[in-house]
C-alpha cells in the first residue's frame, strides 16, 4: 500500500526524489521517483519501478551498513517508495569514490575503463547542477565556506570506511564495485551528527558483473544498453542471495 503524502507538506523535488515535512519536527519523508536522468537532466525518461527497486536496494544497504557502525540518516521504510528519515542539513559536496578507472575518470585521465587502481581514490565535487558538479579540492571547500577541514577529513574516512564494508558484500554477490557516489549531512537534532545520506543503488554505482563485466547500472540508461529495470532488480536479487550465503 502507498504512503498518503496528501497530509505532508512539499518541501523539495529533484530528479530523482521528492522530500516532505516528517511528522516530526527534525524528520522527513522522502520518496523515491521513477524518473531517470543523465548528464544533468539533458536525457530524461520515466522508468516504471525504478524508484521501488532503488528503495529496497538503498534499504538493505543502509541497513546493513547500520550493523556495521556507519550512522545514516535513515528512521524506517513507508511502503515501496518512500522512507522516513532523520532531517540534515546536507554537504554541498559529493564524495566520490573510485576503485576502477571508470566514466569521466578515463576520460580525464586517458585510462581504459576497468584498470585497477594502485589506490582507491576518493574525490570531492560541489553539488551545483548549473556548473555541471565541477571537481574540487579541499582548499577550495574551505576557501567558499562549504565545509570545514576537519568535516572534510570525517566524510574521507567515512567512504573509505562504507567501500571497505561494501566491496566484499557486492563481491559475495558476483559484482565488482568499481565507483559510487555519496552524500553526508549533518543531523538537526540532537547533536549535529554526519550522517550517511540520500541512497546508494545503481543510480549512484557503477556495479559489474564479476565474470562478464556486464554493467549493472545507471550506464545502462546513460549509454542505451537497454534493460536498465532488469539489471536493478538483478543487483537486489544477488544482494538477497548472497546475504544467505
Amino acid at each position: 500500500m502507498s504512503a498518503d503524502l496528501n497530509h505532508y507538506k512539499l518541501l523539495y523535488e529533484g530528479k530523482s526524489k521528492i522530500l516532505y515535512q516528517g511528522p516530526e519536527e527534525n524528520h522527513l519523508v522522502m520518496r523515491f521517483k521513477d524518473t531517470a536522468t543523465a548528464y544533468n537532466g539533458e536525457k530524461k525518461e520515466e522508468l516504471p519501478g525504478k524508484g521501488r527497486i532503488n528503495r529496497a536496494i538503498s534499504d538493505f544497504l543502509f541497513s546493513y551498513l547500520e550493523e556495521h557502525g556507519i550512522a545514516t540518516h535513515l528512521i524506517e521504510v513507508m511502503d515501496e517508495n518512500t522512507v522516513h528519515v532523520k532531517n540534515t542539513v546536507i554537504f554541498p559536496i559529493e564524495v566520490i569514490v573510485r576503485n576502477r578507472a571508470a566514466g569521466s575518470f578515463s576520460k580525464r585521465y586517458g585510462i581504459a575503463e576497468g584498470e585497477v587502481l594502485h589506490n582507491t581514490v576518493v574525490e570531492f565535487s560541489y553539488k551545483n547542477d548549473s556548473l555541471g558538479d565541477p571537481l574540487i579540492n579541499d582548499s577550495q571547500i574551505t576557501a567558499l565556506g562549504l565545509a570545514e577541514i576537519q568535516d572534510l577529513d570525517s566524510l574521507r574516512e567515512r567512504a573509505l570506511a562504507i567501500n571497505k564494508l561494501l566491496c566484499p558484500l557486492f563481491l559475495r554477490s558476483g559484482i565488482i564495485l568499481v565507483d559510487f557516489k555519496l552524500e553526508f549531512g549533518r543531523a538537526a537534532f540532537p547533536n549535529g551528527e554526519i550522517l550517511l545520506c540520500d541512497e546508494i543503488s545503481p543510480d549512484s554505482c557503477r556495479l559489474w558483473d564479476v565474470s562478464t563485466g556486464a554493467k549493472l547500472d545507471k550506464d545502462r540508461f546513460r549509454r542505451d544498453l537497454g534493460h536498465v529495470i532488469e539489471a536493478y532488480r538483478d543487483v537486489y536479487q544477488r544482494l538477497i542471495d548472497g546475504k544467505k550465503t
